[in-house]
């Protein structure tokens, strides 16, 4: 019987534990990519008034800016208790073909960003490919993983009547050279008031 070098055993030991790094995970026809236990999310289509978990009000909620000059929907938070609900919506005219999210503590910088301050989207922790585009897209985060002071950016690719755009939730500009924005706010800001889920 032929015996396998150790070096080799070695390099398939590698080999194999890198492939297992960046697992793709598939939800109907959604991949999520950077599975993390701190989130999950969820897509839907159609009227989305009873979709979601109904609130008085969201915590904030902002525009989503589509090729720096188009309103496309808008991004909102909600809390329910534990989970930070952070939420993307269209207008009519748009739908969601992929959506990145980057998640905090502001005093950390957490959200990846180059050397001359541009956000690095490929890196962001949560990404979700969309196939067919969808309307909503809603990532819940453990709210114990982030401090009263957080940071997010919410990345979307998305497609209307000016053909496909790239979009982000209407904030502060990053350091770079580009329009990318991201959104400080504060966990106290929200209010726990018994959602109740509309079917």
């Amino acid at each position: 019987m032929k015996k396998i070098p150790l070096i080799t055993l070695a390099l398939i030991a590698v080999l194999f534990t890198t492939s297992c790094e960046n697992e793709e995970t598939f939800v109907d026809n959604n991949t999520v990519t950077n599975v993390d236990p701190n989130f999950r999310v969820t897509t839907a289509n159609g009227n989305t008034a009873n979709q979601r978990m109904s609130y008085d009000e969201p915590c904030m909620t902002t525009n989503l800016i589509a090729g720096q000059n188009h309103i496309a929907g808008t991004v909102s938070v909600d809390f329910d208790g534990v989970d930070l609900i952070i939420t993307y919506t269209t207008n009519a005219d748009w739908s969601i073909q992929a959506t990145h999210l980057s998640i905090g503590n502001c005093a950390d910088q957490t959200i990846p960003t180059t050397g001359s301050g541009n956000p690095k989207i490929g890196h962001f922790e949560h990404s979700t490919n969309h196939n067919p585009d969808v309307d909503v897209v809603t990532y819940y985060i453990d709210s114990a993983a982030l401090t009263e002071n957080y940071c997010f950016a919410a990345h979307a690719e998305v497609n209307g009547p000016t053909g496909g755009e790239t979009a982000w939730a209407e904030g502060t500009d990053f350091d770079g050279n580009n329009w990318a924005m991201y959104v400080e706010a504060l966990l106290s800001d929200c209010n726990v008031d018994n959602p109740e889920t509309e079917r």
